[in-house]
């Protein structure tokens, strides 16, 4: 099984005749003359495509991937149901899901939890690997632009959700989740609370656009508590997790 990073929080796993690609934002590569991971590579796997959407942000939703089921018959959409009510999608463009609501069906299940922004998050199990895609759920303190108060009700509201997540899971094989230096100094804060209290074997950055140097920082507290750490460098990078 192999873990694709597109870009940004754009993520696809590519599994046994299973495709599944998260929060598609843009492809690998934006030359129109280079080669890209989605277009180009994945959309021509043979097996079920599932593509997933987190919330409506464009940094995590591109309608251009309702254009995908043109080229792909196996297709299946399931998305945040802040996509329908902001009108990015219609109603039968996908199977829209909230906190606390399963997608399942033979090949994968996905329940939603809750974010700290917009929309869900996402735990995926796929063919005995349990994947968790954060979407924007963190610890968006801003300490450096927030009042105290402020500051106080983000971390409160991130942990209570991480406190229902860990309930609900305690233990995940791969962990994405936002890794953003433009929160400020203490960017990292959300990811060292998230893993302190969910064991994850295997962490993966995103959410930090093209700094790389900035997601890359967190890898040595993820491995003094345990976790492999996938470093990123590029877009359309693949990793072996298997």
């Amino acid at each position: 099984m192999k873990l694709d990073y597109i870009y940004h929080s754009g993520f696809a796993i590519e599994a046994n005749n299973i495709t599944v690609i998260i929060d598609y934002y843009k492809d690998s590569q934006e030359e129109t003359s280079a080669r890209n991971m989605v277009n180009d590579d994945l959309l021509e796997r043979e097996g079920a495509c599932y593509v997933l959407s987190s919330h409506f942000h464009p940094d995590h939703f591109n309608k251009e991937v309702l254009l995908w089921k043109e080229r792909k018959k196996d297709i299946h959409y399931i998305f945040s149901k802040d996509i329908l009510k902001h009108r990015r999608a219609s109603r039968t463009d996908a199977i829209y899901i909230n906190k606390g609501e399963v997608y399942e069906d033979s090949n994968i299940r996905i329940e939603a939890f809750g974010s700290t922004d917009s929309g869900i998050s996402l735990l995926i199990d796929l063919q005995g690997m349990r994947f968790f895609h954060a979407g924007d759920l963190n610890n968006w303190h801003w300490n450096e632009e927030s009042t105290p108060e402020e500051a106080h009700k983000a971390e409160a509201d991130f942990l209570a959700e991480v406190k229902y997540i860990q309930k609900n899971a305690p233990a995940m094989d791969i962990v994405l989740f936002p890794v953003d230096r433009r929160l400020g100094k203490d960017y990292m804060r959300g990811a060292e609370q998230f893993i302190e209290r969910i064991k994850t074997k295997i962490f993966v950055p995103m959410h930090f656009s093209e700094d790389y140097e900035g997601g890359n920082a967190f890898q040595s507290f993820a491995e003094r508590k345990g976790c492999r750490f996938l470093t990123i460098s590029k877009r359309g990078e693949r990793f072996d997790i298997t």
